[in-house]
């Protein structure tokens, strides 16, 4: 499946070279940062999560989608790793200052965070339903003669599932998963939170 799915021809140009933001820690600021900017030299991939602000159990605030904290909580050390052949970044559509807040809560370190809270990014590519409701997306990103092509997304969320299963678009980069199933209760509709205490 790998293999055919290296096979596939590239999809459509990107419409706009997306100006995201991003938290420069040292300066204390937020930079923009365009999407042609994501791509280092020798490097023609680019890997972007989608991660969800979700309605909060108190009312309207967005609070931090607990599955998707749990996905980069788990990737967030491989980042190093990752990095070595690709491109790798994860956009919210939230300020950039209240993404990188929650990151250094929970010891993020590695992975490179986004806004794309002033650009169409998310409903462009999936990542948002037309009501605005956030949805976890991983998409591929390739440079080819200078420009940027859609390659690939996680887009099995909008398969149906199996019957008692939960959408597994984004298992690929979510490590728990892979402990769970090799156990006798499997999965078990188990949900992460954001705290065990």
């Amino acid at each position: 499946m790998a293999q055919r799915r290296r096979e596939l021809p590239l999809g459509g140009e990107v419409p706009e070279d997306f100006a995201f933001e991003e938290w420069d820690a040292a300066a204390g600021t937020v930079r923009p940062v365009a999407l042609s900017e994501l791509f280092e030299d020798g490097k023609d991939a680019l890997l972007l999560y989608s991660f969800m602000f979700v309605t909060g159990p108190d009312g309207p605030l967005k609070v931090p989608c607990p599955s998707c904290t749990s996905s980069i909580d788990g990737i967030d050390g491989v980042v190093a790793h990752i990095t070595q052949r690709l491109n790798l970044a994860v956009v919210a559509k939230v300020p950039v200052e209240r993404f990188s807040a929650h990151a250094r809560v929970r010891g993020w370190r590695h992975a490179r965070l986004l806004s794309s809270a002033n650009n169409p990014y998310n409903a462009l590519y999936h990542a948002e339903s037309p009501d605005g409701s956030q949805i976890p997306m991983a998409t591929v990103f390739v440079r080819r003669d200078g420009r940027i092509h859609h390659f690939w997304s996680s887009e099995l969320s909008f398969a149906p599932a199996e019957r008692n299963q939960d959408p597994r678009h984004v298992d690929f980069m979510w490590p728990l998963w892979a402990v769970f199933d090799r156990t006798p209760e499997g999965r078990d509709y188990w949900h992460p939170r954001l705290s065990y205490q």
